[in-house]
């Protein structure tokens, strides 16, 4: 098939190639004219036949927004425009909408694989009317990896985000799981070696994934982590899950508590803990950390005076009130 193709960065410069491979003819735009087979988004419009099929891989929200809305303007009935980004499953809703004015089809694709997508293929979920769907369906064939499963037609409209979504929120809770293992093992002077116990758990183990082999991996570069920061981003898909189990009530305990763990990286200095800190001390007599004096030591150490102001608090101590 031939098939137009927005926004050429990691994800989609190598989409492009891995539809090249399979044999179908890609007009890429990216803003990047370094990377761009047109200069424009009507050139590469122009350039495909009918009816035309238009895959958008650029960043959610805004520019997704702005890039449907010159598809709208650009192409015709029976044309049909494919959000492989991370949308927002609502969006694709509005966008559908829009574009259903003039009947353009939508379907929206969540896309996984990363940087391993060019070798290995993309897992691909999407949402959109079997009609739509058909004409899209030779790239989806080539994009996916080899065998039975990595793709599916999810549903509806939004089914394909929603599904991603949902997928990137057990992707949070699973890495968390992992990671939280990982510091354990760490921490208690028992464990040789703690690689080779994460590298023996890759078979014949309920816990095996593709996850555990890319921290595996990512052990066997830097065996402590070092030079690496403790600090996590989330990319929104997280949140948009809790907010969707909230919405629907249903409990993602897992998925919130490492959703609140990587805000929790974010923090040098957790304002919370200080609250929870100054409260021991005023019902418990529990001693507080402060900063050291100018000159004085720091990174963690007590300062000096701690056990004194542990002596002046006056509240008696955590045995006699019960709290701790």
């Amino acid at each position: 098939m031939e098939i137009g193709l927005v926004g050429l960065g990691k994800m989609g410069g190598n989409m492009r190639e891995r539809l090249r491979r399979g044999g179908h003819t890609v007009i890429g735009y990216d803003r990047d004219p370094g990377v761009s087979d047109v200069a424009s988004l009507a050139e590469l419009v122009e350039k495909l036949p009918s009816p035309k099929v238009v895959w958008v891989m650029v960043p959610a929200g805004g520019p997704t927004r702005e890039t449907v809305g010159q598809l709208r303007d650009l192409l015709g009935a029976g044309d049909v425009v494919v959000d492989g980004g991370n949308s927002r499953w609502t969006d694709d809703l509005e966008h559908a909408a829009s574009l259903a004015e003039r009947e353009i089809g939508y379907v929206d694709c969540g896309v996984s694989g990363g940087v391993w997508g060019l070798e290995n293929g993309y897992a691909l979920m999407y949402g959109g009317s079997p009609e739509d769907v058909a004409k899209v369906q030779p790239a989806f064939d080539a994009l996916k990896p080899e065998g039975e499963f990595g793709a599916v037609h999810a549903g509806k409209v939004g089914a394909g985000h929603f599904s991603k979504m949902v997928h990137n929120g057990i992707e949070y809770a699973i890495m968390q799981s992992y990671a939280e293992g990982w510091e354990l093992l760490e921490k208690v002077d028992m464990v040789d070696n703690v690689t080779e116990v994460f590298r023996s758990w890759r078979e014949g183990t309920v816990i095996r994934s593709w996850l555990l082999d890319l921290l595996v991996a990512a052990l066997d570069e830097q065996p402590g982590l070092e030079g690496i920061r403790g600090y996590a981003e989330d990319s929104g898909e997280g949140r948009w899950t809790v907010e969707a189990g909230i919405e629907h009530a249903v409990a993602t305990p897992a998925i919130t508590a490492a959703l609140y763990a990587r805000f929790v990286s974010r923090q040098d200095d957790s304002p919370a803990m200080k609250a929870i800190a100054a409260m021991r001390n005023q019902f418990g007599g529990h001693a507080m950390q402060t900063e050291a004096p100018k000159g004085g030591d720091v990174e963690g150490k007590h300062d000096p005076e701690v056990s004194e102001t542990s002596e002046q608090a006056g509240a008696g101590s955590a045995t006699e009130t019960g709290e701790s």
